[in-house]
């Protein structure tokens, strides 16, 4: 079930995404360049090393292709310039500036949820759903959680509107088309788009799970 080139471009269409919303964090954390380059890397490419030690696949990808880190470095270095530029007009546009982020977010997390729950099922657990669901959900989510301990802050998926509960339904979804559908790249796509959606649907109607804070307390 390898796709070649269909697989690689969605990959690295999640590798510049996820880049860009690690280099926004750094941004806010007016890091340098080796700092933005640093967090825009480590939020890309962080997830699928995690997948591939989970996997029993080492040296991880990332080593052994190095595709993947030029990606994310260019576009890291790209980014930065460009925001440098840019940062005037960023202010003055406050609400579509993090509009942006939540997008690009939402387009990494989607990616490699799906992708990851993939790479699972291709190296010989197709036939554990918890395993290739919890695998894809960790590559999803892995790298920005590694991005936010480092710029010390608190992660995401401990409070966004249905960021890790995105990542569940997408690997989720993915999961049980492919037992069911024979065009398994039909079936990441599908699931990928479906990712994104319930992201940004969650992010514009502020859907998510309960929250202490949500509670009043009793008098």
């Amino acid at each position: 079930m390898q796709f070649g080139i269909e697989i690689f471009i969605i990959e690295i269409i999640g590798i510049i995404a996820f880049t860009i919303s690690g280099v926004i964090v750094a941004f806010k954390k007016r890091l340098d360049l080796l700092g933005v380059v640093t967090l825009g890397t480590i939020t890309a490419v962080g997830g699928g090393a995690l997948r591939d030690v989970l996997l029993g696949i080492l040296p991880p990808s990332m080593f052994k292709n190095g595709i993947y880190v030029l990606c994310a470095f260019i576009t890291a270095v790209a980014s930065f310039y460009i925001g440098i530029f840019a940062i005037k007009k960023i202010k003055r546009k406050r609400m579509k500036y993090y509009n942006l982020i939540t997008f690009f977010d939402a387009v990494g997390l989607g990616v490699f949820s799906v992708v990851g729950t993939n790479t699972a099922i291709i190296n010989g657990f197709g036939d554990n759903a918890f395993l290739a669901i919890f695998v894809g959900v960790i590559t999803g989510v892995g790298g920005g959680i590694i991005r936010d301990m480092i710029a010390n802050t608190l992660p995401f998926i401990m409070y966004k509107d249905l960021y890790a509960s995105a990542a569940i339904i997408g690997s989720s979804l993915y999961y049980f088309l492919y037992q069911i559908h024979s065009n398994h790249f039909f079936c990441i796509s599908i699931s990928i788009v479906a990712t994104i959606l319930v992201r940004l649907a969650a992010h514009k109607y502020h859907l998510g799970l309960p929250k202490f804070g949500s509670f009043k307390e009793e008098e």
